[in-house]
């Protein structure tokens, strides 16, 4: 499929179910995934393992562990890495899905959101009619960790941006900006990889993280250069976090808003979804977790 919406303000689910198959990131475990049409908003979680289990639908809420990825609680599952699948998603334009997994982890795949474009893509999309969108941040949410932060303004259009600054020469201080629509999603960030540093793999295995990595499905930096060149764009780094950051504020939907995160965190990015679900139903503002 190369025909994306032109926006966002019409609804999309699939036309046709499609699956993928591979390796977690994290667990080194090999998970599925079948996505298909939903009549409902929303993403909407089962298992392939217990179908009879009613599907849930995903949410701020649900989030577990932001630690190198964003994982979810739910029930008496775990499900980790879900933001580069969210991303994809909700990036092409899809706002209702039904999501069936069967293991505890997404597939990395190769270690972007360009393999679950293309899997959107093989199974197309069909209109739903106007799209419901979380109301706009009345005025300006900022959340702050340290020397992070993230903010989302008030705007009429979805306007995403990221800024990271690393002491590797190899990536340095990067900032990306744009207003997004599923065309530019396809083409700026959807295709930028996962990355690492390869001073931390040691640490990252002990700690029981990373078993999945690989040179095929992640960009490791070794200071002033890459162990596994070429990269695909320059900037990869900075334009990853943005398909981090969208994928995590999938959780709640697009809203109309100035997202700008500096060097965010999936403590922070889903601290942000959690706000804004906050604000709509005028609950306290959460706390990011790590």
């Amino acid at each position: 499929m190369t025909n994306w919406p032109s926006d966002y303000r019409q609804a999309w689910t699939l036309s046709s179910s499609v699956e993928r198959t591979g390796v977690g990131l994290h667990s080194g475990a090999v998970s599925r995934v079948r996505l298909g049409p939903s009549e409902r908003p929303g993403y909407w979680l089962g298992w392939l393992d217990a179908p009879q289990r009613p599907l849930q639908q995903l949410g701020p809420d649900q989030v577990s562990d932001t630690r190198l990825c964003t994982c979810l609680q739910l029930g008496d599952r775990r499900l980790a890495t879900v933001e580069h699948l969210l991303a994809a998603l909700a990036g092409t334009g899809v706002s209702q899905a039904e999501l069936m997994v069967d293991g505890e982890e997404i597939p990395l795949l190769d270690g972007s959101g360009l393999p679950w474009v293309e899997a959107i893509g093989e199974a197309g999309l069909s209109s739903r009619g106007e799209r419901l969108e979380p109301p706009l941040p009345a005025l300006p949410l900022t959340l702050q960790q340290g020397q992070s932060f993230v903010v989302a303004l008030p705007s009429d259009r979805l306007r995403l941006a990221a800024a990271i600054d690393f002491p590797q020469a190899a990536i340095g201080r990067q900032l990306y900006s744009l207003d997004l629509t599923p065309e530019r999603f396809v083409a700026e960030i959807a295709p930028a990889r996962t990355f690492g540093f390869r001073e931390q793999v040691e640490q990252l295995l002990a700690a029981g993280l990373i078993r999945g990595g690989a040179l095929d499905n992640a960009l490791v930096c070794d200071g002033d250069g890459w162990v596994n060149p070429p990269l695909r764009f320059s900037d990869e780094p900075v334009r990853h976090k943005l398909l981090d950051l969208l994928g995590d504020l999938a959780l709640v939907g697009l809203p109309r808003a100035h997202v700008f995160a500096y060097r965010g965190s999936h403590g922070l990015h889903t601290a942000m979804a959690a706000a804004l679900a906050a604000q709509a139903s005028r609950l306290p503002v959460p706390v990011p977790t790590h």
